[in-house]
C-alpha cells in the first residue's frame, strides 16, 4: 500500500478538547447568565411549564403509592377513633340513662312519700312509717315483710295502709320485722261502709290467676249497689279507723236462682309493687267497753219507775 494513502490524523481515542476547566468556565457562564436572564426577563417561565405538562403523568403515577398508603393509614386511623368515640359514646349513654331511671325512680318515690305523709295526717290515730322489704315466701297467701317489729312498737292486729288506702294487717310480729296479710288474702276479712249508700258489709280476700281481688259476700240482689261505689272503713270492727279508702266495685251480678249478688272489688292500695307504708295503732281502745253479763240480765223490776210517766202510778205509802 502506498504511503501516501494513509491516515495520519490521530485516532479519535487520543483526541482532546477544550480543558475541563475551559468548560467549567464557559458552563459556569452560561448558568449564571440563564439565572439572571429568567430573573430579569422570565424567558425559561414557558419553558417550565411545558416540562411539568410533559412530567405531570410520571409524577401522579409516582405519588399514587404514596398517596395509597397515606389514604389506608388515615382510613385505619379514623376508624379506630370512630369507634373509640362510640364506645365513649354508647358508656355515656348507658350512664345517662341509669341516671335518668334513679331520677325516676326517685321522683316517684318522693311522691309516693308525700302522699304516705298526706295520709297520715288525715289519720288521727298514731302511725309508725315502715319500709316492705319482700314478700311471703308461701305461694297460697299474700304476705309481705315490713322493717319494723316488736322493738319498734308494732302490736299484732294493727291496720297497714299506704298512700292509697287500707293495705292490709299485721298478723306476726317479731322482734326487728313484722308480717303484713294483705286485703287480698283468702282469710282477711274487713268491714266496709258503702260512701254512697251507707250500707255496712264485708269484703273478703279473693286471690285469683286472673288478678287478685275483693269480694262482697252475703250481699242480697236487691242491694243498692254498684259499680263504682268507693268502699271505705266503717270503724265497728275496733281495728281499722273509720273513712280510709279500702275498695271499688268493679262487678255487680245478679242472678235469678241466688238470693245473693256476686259482687267483685278491687282494692285502692298497691297490693303489688309497693315500697313504703304506714302501721298505725289500733282503735279498740277509743271503743267503750262492751256490756257485762250482769248489765244486760239486769231484771226490769230492779229498774226504778218514774211517777211522771204517764200510766205509771206511785206506789201508795
Amino acid at each position: 500500500m502506498p504511503l501516501g494513502t494513509l491516515d495520519r490524523t490521530p485516532p479519535p481515542f487520543f483526541k482532546q478538547g477544550p480543558s475541563a476547566l475551559s468548560k467549567l468556565v464557559v458552563f459556569s457562564a452560561m448558568a449564571l447568565f440563564l439565572m439572571v436572564a429568567d430573573l430579569r426577563f422570565r424567558i425559561t417561565g414557558p419553558v417550565r411549564t411545558a416540562m411539568a405538562v410533559v412530567l405531570y403523568p410520571a409524577q401522579w403515577a409516582v405519588l399514587q403509592p404514596v398517596e395509597l398508603a397515606s389514604m389506608a393509614g388515615g382510613y385505619f386511623t379514623s376508624l379506630h377513633a370512630a369507634q373509640k368515640g362510640e364506645s365513649e359514646a354508647l358508656a355515656r349513654l348507658t350512664a345517662q340513662a341509669e341516671r335518668s331511671l334513679q331520677l325516676e325512680q326517685i321522683t316517684l318515690e318522693n311522691q309516693r312519700l308525700r302522699e304516705l305523709l298526706a295520709m297520715r295526717e288525715r289519720v288521727s290515730t298514731k302511725a309508725t312509717g315502715a319500709q316492705v322489704l319482700y314478700d311471703s315466701a308461701d305461694p297460697y297467701s299474700r304476705k309481705v315483710v315490713i322493717d319494723r317489729g316488736q322493738t319498734h312498737g308494732i302490736e299484732p292486729g294493727s291496720p297497714v295502709v299506704d298512700e292509697r288506702g287500707v293495705l292490709g294487717q299485721v298478723t306476726q310480729v317479731y322482734p326487728l320485722v313484722s308480717e303484713v296479710t294483705l286485703l287480698i288474702d283468702r282469710d282477711q276479712a274487713i268491714p266496709v261502709l258503702n260512701t254512697r249508700t251507707g250500707v255496712r258489709s264485708v269484703a273478703y280476700g279473693q286471690p285469683s290467676t286472673r288478678g287478685d281481688g275483693m269480694e262482697l259476700r252475703y250481699t242480697l240482689a236487691s242491694a243498692d249497689i254498684a259499680e263504682g261505689d268507693l268502699l271505705s272503713t266503717s270503724g265497728v270492727d275496733g281495728v281499722y279507723p273509720a273513712g280510709l279508702p279500702v275498695a271499688r266495685v268493679t262487678q255487680v251480678e245478679r242472678q235469678a236462682e241466688s238470693s245473693f249478688a256476686r259482687i267483685q272489688c278491687e282494692p285502692l292500695a298497691r297490693v303489688q309493687g309497693t315500697l313504703h307504708v304506714l302501721v298505725l295503732a289500733s282503735t279498740s281502745a277509743q271503743l267503750p267497753p262492751p256490756p257485762t253479763a250482769e248489765t244486760a240480765a239486769a231484771p226490769r223490776s230492779a229498774r226504778p219507775a218514774r211517777a211522771d210517766r204517764p200510766g205509771v202510778r206511785s206506789p201508795a205509802p
